[in-house]
C-alpha cells in the first residue's frame, strides 16, 4: 500500500496506520522512535494540540490487551513527557483519548493539548 499524502482528504477509519505513520516525514513531529509517534495534529482543535500514537495498530484504549502492555507503557512515557513540557511552558495541559463513536480514527491515540480552541 502506498502512503497517502498527509494533506490529502481522508475518509477511511484509521488515519494513523493509513496516513500519519507511513508519512511521518510530512508531519511536524515532536517525538518518534520505532514504537511511538507524536506529532502536531494536522487539523488542531486547541492552540497546542499534539497526538501520540503507537506505530503498531491497537484499536483503542479499551481493546488494550496483555500483549500491548510494553507498547502502552512506552506510549504513556511519551505522553507524560509531552504533557510535562506543555504544562511547564504554557501553565496547563490536558490529556485525552476518545472511545466508541467519539473516536473518529479507530487506532489508539492520545491528545495532549493546551490553550483555547481554534476557530
Amino acid at each position: 500500500m502506498t502512503a497517502r499524502p498527509v494533506g490529502e482528504s481522508y475518509s477511511g477509519d484509521d488515519f494513523y496506520c493509513d496516513v500519519a505513520i507511513p508519512s511521518s516525514r510530512e508531519l511536524s513531529v515532536e517525538y518518534e522512535d520505532d514504537h511511538v509517534l507524536a506529532f502536531h495534529h494536522t487539523k488542531p482543535f486547541w492552540q497546542t494540540h499534539i497526538v501520540v500514537v503507537p506505530k503498531r495498530h491497537v484499536a483503542s484504549f479499551t481493546t488494550v490487551g496483555e500483549d500491548d502492555a510494553d507498547l502502552v507503557r512506552r506510549l504513556l512515557v511519551v505522553v507524560q513527557d509531552l504533557a510535562r513540557r506543555i504544562e511547564h511552558s504554557e501553565g496547563a495541559a490536558a490529556v485525552l483519548t476518545n472511545l466508541g463513536r467519539y473516536q473518529d480514527s479507530k487506532h489508539l491515540h492520545v491528545h495532549v493539548h493546551s490553550g483555547g480552541t481554534r476557530s
